[in-house]
């Protein structure tokens, strides 16, 4: 085990032992007083700064971008993007130092039709609440449900598609409870309970890439399939620790979320940026294929790329088995 991955188990252990405390409190008979909860509590903060600042160090050479394809087609716009700072989220934990999060817009009042090409989401995205309403279902937005796409040919490593789709919290309201309760615990919890449902690609030479917040059931791919740059990886959702239906898309050095260091990237196919490169927050793009439908190519492939389905070893895989996989559980939905 790594320095890296030894410090965020211990701060989720520490984590942990804040909130026993704290509902020991409530029990009669509790041996403690109150104030020693701190102390596991404070010691979990300052492990959370350490880990969060600490990244890529100044002396090392920067690192050129690694050029991809657009993850979406349609119309997006970004938000925490590395083009305007770094790291883009405020901290290097999660392997997320060159992250971006981008959102549909969905229809406009002169054009009338949505943008976004696949989502289930309808209409305009809604804005963000003062107070009411408090939060919002999935579908309210026009990224719920949008196809993702791999971005190079690449090896599945992890993904996971189980957790629920939850309300927005994109709302003051909604907002407050997702930072001062609902993080805490997914903290706690481990990597898995911040991204939500995800997909970690291996692109080769040390490159992983990382696609957070998906919609539950939608994968259509597992561990071991190999995919092709364009090929649909799964669907936009709102799982995780999200204030409403995103992407939240990565390039990193490994695998492992815990340890993971992450690495600039570019994409192309970017309409509205040049075609090449990174938007800046709020900035507006249309993304376009930049390779061929995998799914128009006959050949080796797994998922939906063209051809009969494989498994990681090369078997041809059963047809109703593949269709479960594409499909997900028939109760996939919108409610939280």
């Amino acid at each position: 085990m790594g320095k890296r991955k030894a410090a965020m188990v211990t701060y989720r252990l520490l984590q942990l032992v804040f909130l026993a405390m704290i509902v020991g409190e409530l029990i009669d008979g509790w041996p403690l007083p109150w104030g020693w909860a701190f102390l596991p509590g404070g010691l979990s903060f300052a492990l959370a700064l350490a880990l969060g600042r600490s990244g890529p160090k100044p002396t090392d050479p920067a690192r050129e971008p690694v050029e991809v394809a657009a993850l979406v087609r349609g119309r997006w716009s970004a938000v925490n993007s590395p083009a305007d700072k770094v790291p883009s989220h405020g901290t290097h934990a999660y392997g997320q130092t060159y992250a971006i999060d981008i959102v549909a817009e969905g229809e406009t009042e002169a054009e009338g039709e949505a943008e976004v090409a696949g989502a289930e989401g309808q209409g305009a995205r809604p804005g963000f609440a003062a107070v009411w309403p408090i939060a919002r279902r999935p579908r309210s937005f026009p990224a719920f449900g949008a196809p993702l796409h791999a971005v190079a040919d690449a090896t599945v490593v992890h993904a996971s598609d189980w957790r629920r789709d939850h309300l927005s919290r994109n709302s003051w309201p909604g907002y407050a409870y997702l930072m001062l309760v609902e993080s805490v615990l997914r903290e706690a919890f481990g990597a898995g309970w911040i991204v939500g449902n995800h997909v970690v690609l291996d692109l080769g030479d040390g490159v992983h890439a990382m696609y957070a917040h998906l919609r539950r059931g939608s994968l259509t791919v597992r561990p071991g399939d190999w995919v092709r740059a364009g090929q649909v990886l799964a669907r936009c959702g709102n799982s995780g620790n999200s204030t409403e239906p995103h992407v939240h898309f990565q390039l990193m050095d490994g695998p492992d979320l815990d340890s993971a260091a992450g690495i600039p990237f570019r994409w192309s196919g970017i309409g509205g940026i040049g075609g090449v490169g990174v938007p800046g927050n709020g900035e507006m793009f249309t993304a376009s294929p930049a390779f061929p439908d995998p799914a128009a190519t006959d050949g080796a492939g797994s998922g939906n790329a063209g051809g009969a389905e494989r498994d990681a070893g090369g078997a041809e895989r059963d047809p109703d088995e593949a269709e479960r996989d594409r499909t997900g559980p028939s109760s996939v939905g919108g409610r939280a």
